[in-house]
């Protein structure tokens, strides 16, 4: 059938499935009689927890930008309320390392990484958009010599808001809430300490999600101890799936899912997000849902791949992916607004699926409709209880205030899994009310929104470049006199922090470096190596040279390394095996088969010191590898079966100061 004759007939059958009149099927009320429900708070994507927007400020223009629109920009794509960013803590959190404002205690820089730029430019496409932040992880100082930010409260609370201060001071940033999280439990004092520090210092506005991460114990806490009660604005919990418990409710605190969602963004990944962002509400009475992660900026082989809204990972090509779970975002967010109010009349039709109705209070309506089946929509977590959804007719009669409507406006997506065409965020013709009344033939696996209002979009570009593998040839000197962020482009921190870096004390070649710079084991839920890392290229490499300058600021036992095939990161970077070639300020080197240091391939005399620049090669091809010191060979090895493949990479011996320069990879 021709394309376009095909699409004539789709639209001509999507008309009849909307009906006013109907014998058979179930009637559901539409009506604010009686009362409204909870008042709606947003849907947000979360940047950060960890390093989960890396590539994307390595973009040029003006693909950046179009992925920020699709994103952020009212009516255009996802369209936004919210924004949750990590307050880096120079720790691993999933994927990556973000920098901290605070390396060390006597250190401030409201500079380093790339959530302060995008929380500017999510501000700048939707000056109303709410800003919040969490910290997974914490500089090793905060904890005075534990693993633990809590023991010193007062500590961990000045750092919070010394944040909090220095977003508005130099960024403009108003932050609305600071969400609380930690795996292990809350700190009842430190919430309370953190509620005195920000009024004490004039942040009264700004609000705390508690314990952001399970319902339990912070509900039982916040009923038996009033202080903490008044302190808590959210009690916000993490892949609810749908669910609440009695006791939250009876808190009468917003309830939220602050992290959700964490699923591969394919159609399955589509119908997930659908499903809770109904069924948060009429499920657990959650007035917010925040997706983690916002967009799925980062090398793919690291944990939870592809996870985000929408997929931008090549920066190299331009390419980027507009995902099925932008327009389920938009079925919602284009036809709201946080401060809008959830009707009491929401609920599960009768042969599975739900739907959710909002008012502004002014008489605008929107009502949003979801019927995926079981498989077509399990989230990553929790499991997902069988149920059933079938094709059924389902007629709503619109009571009260909205009596009146005679029209409304019709939006739909469809998720055809077998044949594969999908029909994403297609707007219909309105349907005619009667008597208030209206009826849809409902299929399995659709998303329909049904409104009063008018200005919705689907936004759209011209297609970005097609998507192109990692260059083969790779190389920067971080010769950069003035960088936009505090990262080198592409390079993936996975444990430490790599930072441009102006080494006054030598003009010459090495003026211009990246530094590793921090020197204490943060306080972290994830395992962290004990080495340094930062990782770069493609995964799929397998032959390849690594070069690089190195500078070692450890005098007793510093130590830094070129790696090739690195097959882990992220939060599970400890086990990370490849091909490492190490060199120490004690004037030896040693090649190991893995980043702990403990499959040594070969090890000797290097002549190396701290305090002075030296060349390292790295060459793996094959089961061969080989390692070059300032230009003459110092060690060749046969027999590295394993692994395969991996990125390049670069690191130190541990926790230390150390310099990078002129850094060159070239594969096959």
């Amino acid at each position: 059938m021709d394309q376009r004759v095909f699409w004539v007939f789709a639209s001509a059958v999507c008309l009849l499935s909307l009906t006013v009149h109907s014998s058979s099927g179930q009637t559901y009320p539409l009506t604010d009689e009686g009362g409204l429900g909870r008042v709606f708070d947003g849907i947000g994507g979360l940047s950060g927890g960890g390093a989960t927007s890396r590539l994307l400020v390595n973009y040029a223009e003006p693909y950046r930008s179009q992925i920020l629109d699709y994103l952020f920009k009212p009516n255009f794509g996802a369209s936004l309320h919210i924004l949750k960013v990590e307050i880096g803590g120079d720790a691993q959190t999933t994927d990556g390392t973000e920098p901290s404002h605070m390396h060390y205690e006597n250190d401030e820089n409201f500079f380093r990484g790339y959530e302060w730029w995008l929380m500017k430019e999510a501000k700048k496409r939707n000056p109303n958009i709410t800003l919040i932040a969490l910290p997974w992880a914490f500089p090793g100082w905060v904890g005075r010599g534990k693993n633990w930010p809590y023991d010193f409260p007062d500590v961990t609370a000045a750092y919070v808001v010394n944040w909090v201060i220095g977003a508005k001071k130099y960024h403009d940033l108003d932050i609305q809430y600071i969400g609380i999280w930690n795996e292990r439990s809350f700190n009842s004092k430190y919430i309370k300490l953190l509620r005195y520090t920000l009024d004490k210092t004039g942040l009264e506005s700004v609000r705390i999600v508690a314990s952001d991460n399970l319902w339990e114990p912070i509900t039982l806490s916040l009923t038996l101890d009033p202080e903490l009660s008044s302190a808590v604005d959210v009690i916000g919990a993490h892949y609810p799936g749908t669910t609440t418990v009695p006791e939250a409710l009876t808190t009468k605190k917003k309830l939220w899912s602050s992290e959700d969602y964490s699923t591969f963004n394919d159609d399955v990944g589509g119908g997930c997000w659908a499903r809770i962002l109904n069924q948060n509400y009429v499920n657990g009475q959650m007035t917010a849902t925040i997706s983690w992660n916002l967009v799925a900026s980062y090398y793919q082989e690291l944990p939870f791949g592809r996870d985000g809204l929408m997929t931008a990972q090549e920066p190299w090509s331009g390419n980027y992916v507009v995902e099925s779970p932008i327009w389920i975002t938009a079925h919602s967010t284009q036809f709201t607004q946080p401060g809008w109010t959830y009707l009491q009349t929401v609920g599960h039709f009768a042969q599975g699926g739900s739907y959710v109705a909002l008012t502004d209070g002014n008489g605008n309506l929107t009502v949003v409709i979801e019927t995926m089946t079981h498989d077509h929509s399990i989230c990553i977590r929790p499991p997902l209880p069988p149920f059933n959804v079938t094709s059924q007719n389902a007629t709503f009669q619109l009571k009260g205030s909205f009596a009146s409507i005679k029209e409304l406006q019709v939006w739909r997506s469809h998720f055809d899994l077998k044949a594969k065409k999908h029909s994403l965020f297609e707007k219909l013709p309105p349907v005619k009310l009667v008597d208030g009344s209206f009826t849809l033939n409902l299929a399995e696996d659709e998303v329909y929104t049904l409104t009063t209002i008018r200005t919705g979009q689907k936004g759209s570009f011209p297609e970005p470049p097609p998507s192109a593998r990692f260059p083969k040839a790779y190389k920067d000197n971080f010769d950069t006199r003035n960088p936009p962020f505090s990262e080198a482009p592409n390079f993936a921190d996975q444990t430490g922090v790599f930072e441009y870096y102006i080494n006054l004390t030598d003009p010459g070649p090495h003026t211009f470096t990246l530094r590793q710079v921090v020197t204490e084991r943060p306080i972290t839920w994830a395992t962290d190596a004990d080495q340094t890392v930062t990782v770069i290229g493609d995964y799929q490499w397998q032959n390849m040279m690594v070069t690089c300058d190195v500078f070692m600021e450890n005098v007793q036992s510093g130590g830094v390394f070129v790696a090739a095939r690195v097959d882990k990161g992220g939060q599970s970077v400890r086990s990370a095996k490849g091909v490492f070639f190490w060199v120490f300020a004690d004037g030896s080197y040693k090649v190991t088969n893995d980043l702990a240091g403990q499959s040594v391939l070969a090890e000797g005399q290097s002549g190396t010191r701290p305090f002075d620049w030296h060349n390292l090669s790295l060459s793996v091809k094959g089961q061969s590898a080989s390692g070059m010191l300032d230009g003459r060979q110092l060690w060749n090895v046969t027999g590295v079966s394993s692994p395969k493949n991996g990125w390049a990479a670069i690191g130190t011996h541990s926790f230390e100061l150390a310099q990078f320069d002129n850094f060159n990879v070239l594969a096959e």
